[in-house]
């Protein structure tokens, strides 16, 4: 188990797609790893496996399970989110000595809204983001913090306004390489991100 990876458990949606970034982007300027199921495209390894084995890889998860409302093609919810973190804190409890010290975030829109659809996670402490891109950077820096006893990292306000200045940056970013931000992959965003970040850190 890696000490600094992180599962990002979170939808991969398009209207979700400035929060996956802001995820991806705290988790680098926080120092630490980012992880997810779309790191890899191997059509030679069952989803599920590949999900279990990035999860067996990480110490830390973050896990947003704000995303609960039906989808418009099928007029059913996604049930991905729950199901991962189910997976992740199932490791906590059942992985052994190994992964006994696992440490997730959990993150919804209202802090007390999962009792209507999760409620056998009642105990677990549960982070607001409040549907807000700022707040979600903020809670999640502040996480990874404590966890990390950094002291050249800043605070989750300060993140968050560095990730506002890269998102008006990224497109240009993303056609100097030829792409369109819309296409950008898990590993085009991390590998950005960490560019951009590096870029800011050697211009002050």
């Amino acid at each position: 188990m890696n000490e600094r990876d992180i599962f990002i458990n979170c939808p991969f949606s398009p209207d979700y797609r400035d929060f996956f970034h802001a995820i991806v982007f705290a988790i680098a300027r926080s120092g630490f790893v980012r992880r997810c199921a779309r790191e890899n495209d191997d059509g030679g390894e069952i989803r599920f496996d590949k999900i279990c084995r990035i999860i067996a890889e990480c110490r830390y998860g973050v896990h947003d399970i704000s995303k609960t409302e039906p989808d418009p093609d099928s007029g059913l919810p996604r049930f991905n989110m729950p199901l991962e973190l189910g997976l992740f804190l199932g490791a906590k409890r059942f992985g052994g000595r190994k992964h006994s010290s696992k440490k997730s975030l959990i993150l919804d829109r209202d802090e007390r809204r999962y009792h209507s659809f999760i409620s056998d996670i009642a105990g677990q402490d549960v982070h607001s983001h409040g549907g807000d891109v700022d707040h979600l950077i903020e809670q999640i820096a502040t996480w990874l913090r404590d966890e990390g006893r950094n002291g050249a990292v800043p605070g989750g306000r300060a993140i968050a306004s560095e990730f506002v200045r890269f998102k008006v940056d990224l497109p240009a970013i993303a056609a100097s390489k030829r792409l369109d931000v819309d296409e950008l992959t898990f590993k085009d965003v991390a590998a950005i991100a960490t560019e951009w970040i590096l870029a800011e850190s050697d211009a002050k």
